[in-house]
């Protein structure tokens, strides 16, 4: 038996944890760089910290989280807000890398944690909430996801939050079937790299 709750404060390492087994197109992360502890630190805990209002759980038969839905409803504010209140918890760990061009997939993360500016997208201003969803591969395929998403809308509709968007790396091809089922529609964004940018009204 799960249920869908709010996020709290000891939901933590779970969430970290989920994080770290889904973040590399669905899969386990871990084995793909050398510190992926800063995954979480980017994609899951600052939402967590800044927004809780807008962070709800998958949780199993013991309470324990194995699934989660984290947003901002406003990501120009939650790029501000990162930059000023989550970068300094943990740049000390994490410092900027030198030079421009990244030598590897953890200097380019360390690169991403210190540039919140990045989530400020012009195609994606008219969709202002932006989520990150991650479900340990057991309790995939059961309309979790689905559920969990729906929870986020409502929150947002209640907040009076128009649109929310995403970015999903466009290998993840599981991922991208499901959000369009769910109703998210691609954005055209210029120079999109290798993600796919997904969007509704909520």
């Amino acid at each position: 038996m799960t249920i869908i709750r709010p996020y709290r404060p000891i939901d933590h390492d779970a969430v970290h944890d989920i994080c770290l087994r889904t973040a590399h197109c669905g899969g386990d992360a871990r084995p793909h760089f050398r510190d992926p502890d800063i995954l979480p630190e980017i994609f899951a805990l600052p939402y967590t910290h800044l927004e809780p209002q807008l962070a709800f759980v998958l949780a199993d038969a013991d309470d324990r989280a194995v699934g989660y839905v984290l947003a901002t409803g406003d990501t120009a504010a939650f790029a501000a807000r990162f930059r000023d209140e989550w970068l300094p918890r943990v740049s000390g760990r994490y410092p900027a890398p030198d030079g421009t061009d990244p030598r590897d997939g953890d200097e380019a993360l360390r690169r991403l944690l210190h540039s919140p500016e990045h989530m400020l997208v012009p195609a994606l201003a008219p969709y202002p909430a932006h989520l990150h969803m991650g479900m340990l591969p057991e309790h995939r395929r059961q309309g979790h996801g689905r559920a969990l998403l729906g929870r986020l809308v409502l929150a947002l509709q209640e907040a009076g939050v128009p649109a929310l968007h995403l970015g999903v790396a466009t290998a993840n091809t599981a991922a991208l079937a499901f959000y369009r089922r769910t109703g998210l529609h691609d954005i055209d964004v210029p120079d999109a790299g290798p993600v796919t940018y997904l969007g509704r009204r909520v």
